[in-house]
């Protein structure tokens, strides 16, 4: 038996934590199902084209930020031309796996990257440029604006992950 005592827990042996409150609840954000097929698959592309074995990690070591867009993309094509029965249904698996890997690749390059204080880049017509961070507490509106109606800058309009200037975009035009 459990039970809460402002933000102490107390269990039925004596022992006490904290309660769970605003803490991440992993286990139930995440299926052991996918889990366990995303091993899988990472398991059985471990082994490279030429037959040699890759270690587990070899992706933490860095791949460009282009290149799991430019995957992300193929697999998500399996995946939408599976899903229209267009490609064998097998491929899903697969496929989802993929997007997976290459999103988390994405993010943990992100991440990797500000939490070691410098901004993140990505290969834009072959020049890497920077992604602008934005942490949330500079996302919220401002007083009295919701989300959609913050005024964007007259005349400037800025690219959505760099975020320079890009003037030959057409305005929206609002009636």
């Amino acid at each position: 038996m459990e039970r809460s005592v402002g933000t102490i827990r107390q269990f039925g042996t004596g022992a006490t934590r904290d309660t769970e409150e605003g803490k991440p609840d992993y286990e139930g954000y995440f299926s052991p199902l996918v889990f366990e097929r995303f091993g899988v698959y990472m398991t059985k592309h471990r082994v490279q084209s030429d037959g040699t074995l890759r270690a587990s990690d070899n992706w933490k070591k860095g791949i460009p930020l282009d290149a799991y867009v430019k995957s992300l993309w193929r697999h998500f094509m399996d995946l939408w031309m599976a899903h229209r029965g267009w490609k064998p249904v097998e491929l899903l698996e697969e496929a989802l796996c993929a997007i997976i890997f290459n999103a988390q690749g994405y993010l943990h390059e992100l991440l990797k990257k500000r939490n070691a204080g410098t901004s993140a880049a990505v290969l834009v017509a072959g020049q890497e440029r920077p992604v602008r961070h934005f942490p949330e507490r500079e996302l919220s509106p401002l007083p009295g604006l919701s989300e959609n109606t913050a005024p964007e800058p007259e005349g400037l309009r800025m690219f959505p992950v760099t975020g320079e200037p890009v003037e030959s975009w057409p305005r929206p035009h609002h009636s």
